[in-house]
């Protein structure tokens, strides 16, 4: 049985990854109700700006496209790599640089879709998506936290906040170092994209 040369699976990763990610989910859904998330409100196409816009009800569908294209991504690039994870479903050994790999193509997919015209959103929910299948044990204590921020502060930002930045601690326990770095590296693009916001508002 012959087996593919290790270059293949990067690239199924790679771009896979980023096609998932460049489907434009609030685009589309926004669209649907003659609103393009890119030209309102702070301008990001993603589920904030939608739910502001159109309500929770019209951007739920946004805030589940967008966790689903991290997912997938991250799926996709698990199964390139030979689909293979520790007890508690942690990506491991040779899947882990194809795994990491569609999750951050996917990132980049949303926040510079080939689908959109390169005007994509922060990345934050493809991100969780795709730690969920990186490392579910800290996704779900990252829902733990999540929930328990919002009990205390009433406030879903603040608890989303909590959640997401608390992931690369939350992961220490059920994975390498290496790993954990890379999280934080996937992390970097979702800071790059805030930064970005803030010098377009400053220009405007």
């Amino acid at each position: 049985m012959t087996t593919l040369p290790p270059l293949v699976p990067m690239l199924v990763a790679l771009i896979g990854g980023y096609l998932l990610g460049s489907i434009p989910v609030a685009v589309l859904v926004a669209g649907r109700r003659g609103v393009d998330p890119r030209e309102v409100g702070d301008r990001n196409p993603g589920f904030w700006n939608v739910r502001e816009r159109l309500g929770r009800r019209a951007s739920a569908p946004v805030f589940a496209g967008d966790m689903a294209k991290g997912v997938l991504a991250g799926l996709l690039g698990l199964l390139a790599g030979g689909a293979h994870t520790t007890g508690p479903g942690v990506v491991t050994g040779p899947s882990a640089p194809a795994a990491y790999l569609a999750v951050g193509a996917a990132m980049i997919g949303h926040a510079w879709p080939v689908f959109a015209g390169f005007r994509g959103g922060r990345s934050v929910l493809t991100f969780a998506g795709g730690m969920a299948v990186l490392c579910p044990p800290a996704f779900v204590l990252a829902l733990a936290l999540l929930a328990v921020t919002f009990l205390l502060t009433r406030s879903f930002a603040i608890g989303a906040r909590a959640g997401v930045f608390a992931i690369p601690l939350l992961q220490l326990p059920f994975a390498p170092i290496g790993h954990v770095a890379a999280t934080g590296a996937l992390m970097c693009l979702i800071g790059l994209r805030f930064g970005q916001a803030a010098l377009a508002a400053r220009r405007t």
